[in-house]
C-alpha cells in the first residue's frame, strides 16, 4: 500500500535520453478499468513480479492516490475489464544530482518518452528545476496521462 494517500508529480517529455548505465529498469504493463473521463481512475499494473490495484483521483499536479498490492490470481481474475485500455512500457528508476529520484518511461507501441519526479510538497515541485535531458513539462496536459495512452492517445503505432 502507497504511505502517503497524496501525489505530487510534475511530469515532461524527455529531450536526450541520460546515461542509462547502474539504473533499474522494470517492464511494466498496466490496464485501466474506468475511462479517461472518469471522474476516478481504477488501474491494475503488473510491474516485474508484482501486482497492484491503485484508484486515483482528479488532479494534474496533486490528487489523491490508494495502491494496494495484490497477488497474480486477482490481477488476472480483474485485468479483462480494462479491455483495450492497456499500456506497456520500460521503467527505469534512477536519481538525479540532487537526490530525487526520477522515473524514465519507454513505451513499446510509441515513440514516447517520459520521465516523471515526485515531491513532498506543491511548493517543492513548483521550485523543481529539471536537468538538462527533460524536455517540455506535461504536468498539465491530460494527453500524456497515461489513462489518455492507454486509450490510444499520442502517437499510437
Amino acid at each position: 500500500m502507497t504511505d502517503n494517500p497524496v501525489e505530487i508529480e510534475r511530469k515532461f517529455l524527455v529531450a536526450e535520453l541520460p546515461s542509462l548505465d547502474g539504473v533499474d529498469s522494470k517492464k511494466i504493463r498496466q490496464g485501466y478499468v474506468t475511462e479517461p473521463s472518469d471522474s476516478v481512475q481504477v488501474r491494475l499494473r503488473q510491474k516485474g513480479k508484482k501486482f497492484f490495484i491503485t484508484v486515483k483521483g482528479k488532479g494534474k499536479m496533486m490528487r489523491s492516490e490508494r495502491e494496494s498490492e495484490i497477488d497474480a490470481a486477482t490481477f488476472d481474475r480483474l485485468w479483462p475489464a480494462t479491455g483495450d485500455r492497456c499500456i506497456a512500457k520500460t521503467r527505469w528508476t534512477g536519481l538525479l544530482e540532487d537526490g530525487r529520484t526520477f522515473e524514465l518511461d519507454l513505451f513499446d507501441d510509441r515513440d514516447l518518452r517520459l520521465v516523471e519526479v515526485e515531491f513532498q510538497s506543491v511548493e517543492e515541485a513548483e521550485a523543481f528545476v529539471p536537468p538538462a535531458w527533460f524536455g517540455e513539462d506535461v504536468t498539465g496536459n491530460p494527453s500524456y496521462s497515461n489513462n489518455v495512452l492507454a486509450s490510444g492517445g499520442v502517437g499510437v503505432a
